[in-house]
């Protein structure tokens, strides 16, 4: 915690929460989340047998109006406890795009914040299509994303008014998209 991925998700959920947003920060980091062990004996309705801090996360995650992931790139990805929390929608993938049963109950909107510590743009490529998959498992639509290059010691984002106004308007944006679905749907 503290570090410039932590920094800039802060800075995101006060731009949503400048339009109104209530906002909640998961910490994967903190929580007790096993690796998908892609069990054989899987529920078909798309939920997880294997019971730990997952649980509560799936709920979270499909209650939401917004999901934002934000994590540093390492190795050309995004982090082990990003993927391992990605990894364990195996679950709802099977039941969605192989049982065909879609047991995602609402739309949401998605958006990645990312940084990293090369000026390669290219080393965002994986990063962003595991979330774009993990996006497209949850319903949720990839609308924006924020990618800070240079960007390897801690704290110096806060050097980086570029990112951290880029985040705040894609915090705030991510709020008036809800506000936008809500409204269409007459449930705003």
């Amino acid at each position: 915690m503290g570090g410039n991925t932590d920094t800039l998700i802060e800075r995101a959920l006060e731009g949503a929460r400048s339009i109104g947003a209530e906002t909640e920060k998961v910490i994967l980091n903190t929580l007790k989340i096993a690796p998908c062990q892609e069990c054989e004996n899987l529920k078909d309705d798309g939920s997880c047998i294997v019971e730990d801090d997952m649980q509560d996360l799936y709920r979270k995650i499909l209650e939401a109006d917004a999901v934002i992931v934000a994590s540093p790139v390492f190795f050309g990805s995004i982090t082990a406890q990003a993927k391992i929390m990605i990894d364990r929608f195996q679950c709802l993938w099977r039941a969605k795009f192989i049982l065909k049963k879609n047991t995602v109950k609402k739309e949401k909107v998605g958006a990645f914040i990312s940084v990293e510590a090369s000026n390669r743009e290219d080393f965002f490529v994986n990063a962003r299509s595991i979330v774009k998959n993990f996006f497209a498992v949850i319903d949720a639509s990839y609308q924006e994303e924020v990618l800070c290059r240079g960007i390897d010691e801690k704290g110096k984002v806060l050097a980086r008014p570029d990112c951290l106004e880029k985040v705040f308007e894609l915090g705030a944006k991510v709020a008036l998209l809800v506000k936008q679905n809500q409204a269409q749907k007459g449930t705003g």
